[in-house]
Parts: C-alpha cells; structure tokens; sequence
C-alpha cells in the first residue's frame, strides 16, 4: 500500500488523482455511500416539498460522484460532462437561495450551492486543461530537432515545454490555496453539522437525517480535499 494518500494532481499534463491508501478509500466510499442513502431517504419522507425532494435528488448524484471520484476507474472518467452538471446545479442552489422560496433558510441553500461549485472546482482541477488554459497538444512533447542543426535555443524563443512549465508554476499556488480552503471549509462544515444532529433530535425523522446526510458529506469532502494538498 502506498504511503502516498493522494496522487499528484498535474493540471498541465491532465493527470486524474486517485486515493492511493486502500483504508483511506473505503473510508471515504463508506462516508459517500452513506450520504447517498441518507439523502434519498430524506426525499422519500416527510412533506416532500419539491424544492427540497431535488435538492437532495442532486445530493445524492454528488455523493454517487464523489464516490466513484475515489477509486482509480471512476476518476478516469470524462470531467467535462460533471462538471457543466454540477455547474448547473451551482445555478440552481443559488437562484432558490435569492428567491421568495427560500425564506429562512437562504444561508442553507447557499451552503448547498458552495458545496455544488466545489464539485465543479474538483472536477475543473481533474480535467488537466481547463485550469492551465493549455490543449492537450500543448502538452505533447516538443519535436525533436533535425539532425546538424545541434541543440541550442534562440535568444527570446520560447519551447512549448517551457510555457507549460511556466503554467504550472503561476498557477499552482492559486490551486493549493482554493484546495486548502475548501479543505478547512468542509472540515468546520463537519463539526457544525456533528453539532446540528445533537439539537434536531426531537425534530421529525426527514430533519435527522438530512443533517446525519450533510455531515457525512461534509466529512468526506474535507477528507477529499485533504488529501489533494
């Protein structure tokens, strides 16, 4: 088993990062796994409003995704199509949060709308080349030089290589700074929703269980985001 929790993400090559801890893994499959129950529990009970049965419809396509995001195969999956998804349903989070509907309850639907945008920071990361502003054929090696005219570089000439390395470099701290944030952020996500499940135990079963939902979560995208650092 490899000590490494977390291949390197290399958003210029488009390398996919997979949890390379077998314990690790199963921990965060278990904690998605979970989530995924709990939320479409949650929307099978109780009044079933319809903002709140898609809300947690979308909570249970997230948790899916993040669960199959942990294992080698599922992260070799296409990154664009969940991304504009979750992208979407960044969008609708967000308009339910601005809108009549969401009446005291505005700062739970925009948690829920971060949470979405999160995925789609995820997945932007994964996909090598949205982030590096470079195609894949930017990526490919540099043609090989014919033979005699040796292997020196022109003044002022710029190998295609050395842009990529460029990239790389400028952009990376912006990338492990959003990382750590959405790391920590989900980490207190956690705790306050631990803390949550102990008040709403008198509260109907649909409110118990759409908090054990958002704090299994919360878990599992702070341990995600983790181990990207």
């Amino acid at each position: 088993m490899s000590v490494v929790a977390w291949d390197a993400v290399d958003v210029n090559d488009g390398e996919v990062a997979v949890i390379q801890d077998l314990v690790l893994r199963w921990i965060v499959t278990a904690l998605f796994a979970l989530s995924a129950v709990e939320c479409f529990v949650a929307s099978c009970t109780g009044h079933r409003r319809w903002i709140s049965v898609v809300g947690n419809i979308l909570h249970v396509v997230m948790a899916l995704a993040m669960l199959v995001m942990a294992w080698p195969s599922g992260a070799a999956l296409p990154t664009v199509p969940p991304l504009v998804f979750f992208l979407m349903a960044t969008a609708w989070f967000t308009g339910i949060a601005v809108g009549p509907a969401a009446a005291g309850h505005r700062v739970a639907y925009l948690y829920h709308a971060a949470m979405m945008l999160a995925m789609v920071w995820m997945y932007a990361v994964m996909n090598g080349t949205i982030l590096s502003g470079h195609s894949a054929a930017d990526n490919s090696p540099a043609p090989s030089m014919p033979a005699g005219h040796g292997h020196h570089q022109m003044p002022g000439m710029t190998m295609p290589g050395d842009a990529v390395s460029g990239a790389s470099s400028a952009t990376a701290w912006w990338i492990d700074g959003l990382n750590w944030l959405c790391a920590i952020g989900f980490a207190f996500a956690t705790l306050y929703w631990i803390a949550r499940s102990v008040g709403v135990r008198r509260e109907p079963i649909q409110t118990r269980i759409g908090v054990l939902c958002q704090a299994t979560m919360a878990a599992g995208m702070a341990i995600m985001f983790a181990v990207m650092l």
